[in-house]
């Protein structure tokens, strides 16, 4: 009898693969399901990166493999990006490495400094991957508690107090996803002095800095930084380019060799045409963003209405693509989520499905357009 790895029984299905099927089913039979869930940009991306696909595409010969670590010129927009972006100059294109979407990064990253047994510190709540794919490594999860009161930043005293002797990397992700806690100047260096005060690889993934944020934040941005850090980076909100699966690590060369190590084993590059797109997504000027910034703070100004409508409560003093919302007390995610499907015919995603303390809270993404978030918003 054929059996399947232990690995697939540390982890489930992602949450939102099957929640996309039964929402599916829900719309071939007829119910106009209004998909507040995903944080899929709806928007495209802008015409000179399209044109730089379809240029490509239609060139003989350009549809060969690529380097492993994507062409000089991507490598190069990556570095100018940080430096206009970010005000980051101490970076070469020898220590950033394109990727199939960042998602992949974490993957990469976890096989290339961790050995099974290996303790990582996740935030609780945060980004499922970390978890799900540390768990397929065979690695101790330890979570750190993220909550309103301490602005969802980690209480580094209480974290001072554990023993961290097995821990050898920390992953965090400011602007925070899903809560939308701001990237801070001063919580980036507490987090640097602390990866260099316990020895461990601080990554930072970052695919939200250019959306709705006051000022874009990095975790180069703090003086020594590169000893201990890396930072992932995604075109997929920055640009709407989403399913093109582009993204970067960045780091210090030596970090970036051992990545390449494992990602060389794994692919065989992206497709010129699709880094040649990314590179023109990278040199847009400011119009772009202050655009695309204005269609979602009306978005999001709307998505206030529809949650206070809901009797929800939030946070005004947030960044990124989401509105994270507390429900009332005694209130479990996932049966508001589902109650709200199935007599309103609206997904948003559930808080739970984040860690333990996104319990009684729900996520709504701003990836939809106001004439659907206006018929959420009569629908209640």
């Amino acid at each position: 009898m054929i059996s399947f790895s232990n690995r697939v029984h540390t982890v489930e299905e992602y949450y939102f693969s099957q929640k996309l099927k039964e929402v599916k089913r829900l719309q071939e039979a007829g119910k106009a399901v209004i998909n507040m869930g995903i944080g899929s940009p709806d928007l495209p991306p802008h015409p000179t990166v399209v044109a730089a696909l379809t240029g490509t595409a239609n060139a003989t010969e350009t549809h060969g493999y690529q380097n492993y670590q994507g062409i000089p010129a991507l490598r190069r927009a990556f570095v100018d990006f940080y430096e206009k972006k970010y005000g980051v100059t101490n970076f070469t294109d020898t220590e950033v490495l394109p990727l199939i979407g960042s998602k992949e990064g974490i993957l990469h990253i976890s096989m290339a400094f961790l050995n099974e047994g290996d303790a990582v510190l996740v935030p609780d709540p945060g980004y499922p991957t970390y978890t799900s794919v540390l768990k397929m490594l065979g690695n101790e999860c330890i979570y750190y508690s993220l909550n309103k009161e301490n602005a969802w930043y980690p209480d580094l005293q209480d974290l001072e107090k554990k023993d961290l002797s097995r821990v050898k990397m920390m992953w965090i992700n400011y602007p925070h996803m899903p809560t939308g806690a701001k990237a801070d100047r001063q919580i980036f260096k507490a987090l640097v002095d602390f990866a260099k005060a316990h020895d461990l690889l601080l990554v930072n993934d970052n695919p939200y800095s250019m959306i709705l944020t006051d000022e874009p934040r990095s975790i180069f941005q703090i003086p020594g930084a590169k000893m201990v850090a890396l930072e992932l980076n995604s075109l997929s909100k920055t640009a709407n380019m989403a399913g093109w699966r582009v993204g970067a690590v960045l780091g210090q060369g030596k970090f970036i060799d051992a990545i390449v190590k494992v990602k060389s084993n794994v692919d065989s590059g992206m497709f010129l045409g699709i880094q040649n797109g990314a590179i023109a997504a990278l040199n847009l000027g400011e119009a772009w963003y202050s655009e695309l910034n204005a269609e979602y703070a009306a978005r999001r100004k709307m998505i206030w209405e529809l949650v206070k409508k809901l009797g929800l409560e939030y946070s005004e003093d947030a960044e990124g693509m989401f509105v994270w919302a507390k429900l009332p007390d005694g209130i479990k995610s996932r049966e508001f989520v589902d109650g709200l499907l199935e007599n309103k015919s609206i997904f948003m995603a559930p808080g739970d499905i984040f860690g333990n303390n996104g319990e009684g809270w729900v996520r709504l993404s701003l990836c939809v357009n106001k004439s659907q978030i206006l018929e959420a918003i009569n629908r209640i």
